[in-house]
């Protein structure tokens, strides 16, 4: 990617954060004239994250921090205000987040988990791992500080592990650093763990050693 085809993305992106947030204060400044923000609970939500020209990407294609992780917002009656949390959370953790918060039974079907304690500060996360996958060829895993990167690329594989918190622009792989060894083997079962417990349509030997 050139850095001229970079900075024509980024100020793309940015053109497009600053409609929707235009369009979110028309929302909001709806619901006060309607006389409803006072019983509303608004969600803020994207599908997925951008590179944007982070290691040499533009999209989505990949699980780096950059492109998994998406915006979050929840606000309404009863919520605290301006409070920020490194709790891990999923998309589909809204449905039960949001029965809860209204008083709704969740369906036995739902697979989520509510948020709604660690919005309210009742508690401080609901998972301590995240799994995610893209196609059937990139897998990864993250505790509360490393991350590891799987790929199976034509039977060609591929590990990436990073320290999340003294490297938050994943720029130094440790795979291959002997004194990571015992991490990089508790993640790899942690991941075989994740998939198994997904049924991922992808074999757990495809990726864990």
């Amino acid at each position: 990617r050139t850095p001229e085809l970079v900075r024509e993305h980024i100020a793309a992106y940015y053109a497009m954060i600053t409609h929707v947030d235009h369009h979110m204060g028309r929302v909001l400044k709806a619901l006060e004239e309607s006389g409803h923000a006072g019983n509303t609970i608004v969600v803020f939500a994207a599908d997925n994250g951008l590179a944007v020209g982070q290691h040499g990407l533009l999209g989505k294609q990949n699980l780096y921090e950059h492109s998994m992780r998406v915006p979050l917002v929840i606000g309404g009656p009863g919520l605290p205000r301006g409070r920020r949390t490194d709790a891990y959370a999923y998309l589909h953790d809204l449905f039960p987040t949001l029965c809860e918060l209204t008083g709704t039974a969740p369906p036995a079907t739902v697979e989520g988990s509510s948020l709604a304690p660690v919005i309210r500060g009742g508690q401080a996360k609901v998972r301590d791992s995240m799994f995610s996958a893209y196609r059937t060829f990139q897998r990864a895993v993250k505790d509360d500080r490393y991350k590891l990167i799987r790929y199976n690329v034509n039977g060609q594989r591929t590990t990436q592990l990073f320290d999340l918190r003294t490297d938050p622009l994943k720029m130094r792989n440790l795979a291959e650093d002997a004194s990571q060894s015992r991490r990089t083997g508790g993640l790899n079962r942690l991941l075989g763990d994740w998939m198994r417990k997904t049924d991922d349509i992808a074999p757990a030997t495809d990726f864990v050693s």
